[in-house]
């Protein structure tokens, strides 16, 4: 095991602990409390880690292997929380339950149902950390069910992480429960109350409203210690990619075909400030840097900056060139652009997400890397430098729209990326019936009518609906085929849109300001559904 590794293993550790104190923990914590007062700390806590590590590695695969919906661990857990209030409120639901479950507790009946592992391994369901580089290098590996003894490890050293801050919460409630012991009898249903109402607010999802009442006031402290360039650079190794290029900037590789240019190369463009970025052009957060760089384009271009946007599909009819010579049209883009159709100019750069730029001087090296939106004035300023602007040079006047508000999370379509969703189980790749839940929880997907759920895509056939809970101000929606869509929002219509041409990401809803609400969308058969995005 090499040494930088283990520095990986105790920037898990830091990661955990930042994701246990920021507002993503405040759910959990009335449970925590209340089960450190009539159980054992230490076990809550271990059921908590185990479960989370488990199931953060093995959920998707082992829910897809027994065809159930992706939201049943967490029901199941809920249930259990509710199961474990009831022991509390009333102790002959405990005299009834405890007798199976004895093994769990090798101690005399009358105690505290599974010694408080249970607890923990419910909550280890339910806690939703806030997600970080490490975490995200985790989660990828779990979703394509390739990692070895690596991830685990990180996963385990994470999770111990989290238990840290937890573990705390949950003595403070024991000690509170210790001093108070003359009132135990009365307090143990005090404490049930707590935890049922808190598994209550789980369940109506009013964990996650509670969540974006508080600032991401670890934000900076988790930049510290997961952005940093030896935490990148081994997750890249944890996640087999390359991390991005410090030194000569890796040639373009395997282009299909260029739009707005001749063939272009590395070595051709010394003696030029280059950047290079790599977009899809259905991808809102990469629509939303395209106005920065063409004014970046528009106004150094003759001062020597070029910028390659390499184009790199994310979905299917995205590999069609005439559809991204279409779309650069459409959305004014002058500068070159490289098809990557085949990922080898992604795979020479290491590179991971869209969008991502790669800021290279003069001499052919790259001196700035950036993955995201935001901080246009700090690459602007870079570009300045690296030209021989004067310095304080007046910046490019482009509004930066990039979302500073809670907003609910990309959300894929087909089976592939299928997640938070509810309501009938998924069958791949055939049109069959789905029917809608009796209730839809914010940022969950739902299917109803007939759809063919594929890969990347779902496709609508006869009576094809499909609902989603959203917190945004804008919300997107990849869209293909012919015909029209239907939007409503909490029961009412708000406009019909024609579906048609290009294969392209639509606007859906427009607001002034954020909002939450039910989104519910009426498909003519034979549209297909790629992606939502929000901002």
């Amino acid at each position: 095991m090499s040494g930088h590794f283990l520095l990986l293993l105790g920037i898990a550790v830091g990661a955990g602990v930042i994701t246990a104190i920021s507002p993503c923990v405040f759910p959990v914590l009335p449970i925590l409390f209340a089960g450190g007062g009539s159980r054992r700390p230490l076990r809550i806590i271990g059921g908590l880690v185990a479960s989370f590590a488990v199931f953060t590695l093995f959920a998707t695969w082992i829910l897809k292997q027994l065809g159930l919906p992706q939201d049943f661990l967490r029901n199941l857990a809920i249930a259990l929380l509710f199961l474990l209030a009831a022991t509390l409120v009333f102790p002959q639901v405990a005299q009834l339950l405890e007798r199976p479950l004895y093994f769990l507790t090798r101690r005399r009946p009358g105690r505290d149902l599974g010694g408080g592992f249970l607890l923990g391994a419910s909550l280890g369901l339910v806690f939703v950390p806030c997600a970080g580089p490490v975490l995200g290098a985790i989660s990828a590996n779990a979703a394509r069910v390739q990692f070895g003894w690596r991830t685990i490890l990180v996963t385990v050293f994470y999770s111990l992480g989290a238990a840290v801050p937890m573990l705390a919460v949950a003595y403070l409630g024991e000690d509170v429960t210790r001093r108070l012991r003359v009132s135990a009898p009365r307090l143990r249903p005090v404490l049930g109350i707590v935890m049922a109402l808190a598994a209550l607010a789980i369940v109506f999802n009013a964990d996650q409203k509670l969540q974006t009442w508080f600032p991401n006031y670890t934000d900076a402290l988790q930049g510290k210690v997961e952005r940093n360039s030896v935490a990148r650079k081994e997750l890249a190794k944890l996640q087999r990619t390359k991390a991005p290029a410090a030194a000569n900037a890796p040639p373009f590789r395997g282009v299909d075909a260029w739009i707005n240019s001749k063939p272009l190369t590395i070595d051709g463009l010394r003696g030029k400030v280059v950047l290079v970025d790599f977009w899809t052009y259905s991808c809102i957060n990469c629509l939303r840097t395209l106005p920065h760089l063409e004014a970046w384009y528009a106004r150094y271009h003759r001062a020597g900056l070029e910028i390659v946007g390499v184009h790199t599909p994310e979905f299917a009819f995205e590999h069609v060139v005439s559809n991204v010579r279409q779309a650069t049209k459409r959305l004014g883009v002058r500068y070159p652009v490289a098809i990557d159709n085949n990922y080898k100019t992604w795979d020479a750069y290491g590179n991971n997400v869209w969008p991502a730029e790669y800021l290279i001087d003069r001499r052919g090296h790259v001196r700035e890397y950036k993955q995201g939106e935001g901080r246009y004035d700090e690459t602007e300023r870079q570009i300045q430098q690296l030209l021989g602007e004067p310095a304080g040079a007046q910046l490019a006047s482009v509004r930066d729209q990039t979302p500073q508000h809670f907003t609910t999370p990309e959300s894929y379509l087909g089976w592939e990326r299928l997640e938070r969703y509810q309501g009938s189980a998924i069958t791949p790749d055939r049109l069959v019936r789905y029917r809608f839940p009796k209730a839809s929880s914010p940022d969950y997907l739902a299917y109803s009518g007939f759809w063919d759920v594929q890969r990347q895509r779902i496709v609508a056939g006869p009576d094809a609906r499909l609902r989603l809970g959203f917190i945004a101000q804008h919300v997107y929606l990849v869209l293909s085929g012919k015909g029209h869509l239907e939007v409503l929002v909490d029961g009412k219509p708000v406009r019909t849109i024609r579906v048609g041409g290009l294969s392209r990401l639509y606007t859906l809803l427009n607001y002034k300001t954020g909002r939450a609400g039910l989104l519910e969308l009426r498909f003519t058969p034979g549209i297909s559904a790629y992606a939502f995005t929000f901002g």
